[in-house]
């Protein structure tokens, strides 16, 4: 399965997520791009969007997307209060359908 962290999640993160191939958008040269065309230009080629971004749900049309969206919502970005996400976070890509939107705080 092949997941994409956005450029607000930290990038160290991917570490964490064991079992999947994790792909970020610094890595792909994507850093800047808006979400309307980041959420295209992942289309086909991701299984999941992991972000902080709790916009990303109500701006965008997910539930017209290929792929389901992990938010993550933690006290910060920072890779601590990441990490402790990353059970949840797994959980919720096991069951994350397309077009869905989960929710893991922590």
């Amino acid at each position: 399965m092949r997941r994409l962290l956005d450029e607000g999640v930290d990038r160290r993160l991917a570490g964490d997520i064991l079992g999947h191939e994790v792909a970020t958008v610094f890595e792909l040269g994507w850093a800047g791009v808006h979400n309307g065309e980041l959420l295209a230009r992942a289309s086909g080629r991701f299984d999941a969007f992991i972000t902080v971004d709790r916009n990303v749900a109500f701006q965008q049309r997910v539930d017209a997307l290929l792929f389901g969206v992990v938010v993550l919502q933690a006290r910060s970005n920072r890779l601590a209060d990441l990490k402790p996400l990353v059970p949840a976070l797994l959980k919720a890509l096991q069951i994350l359908q397309p077009g869905q939107v989960k929710w893991v705080e922590f």
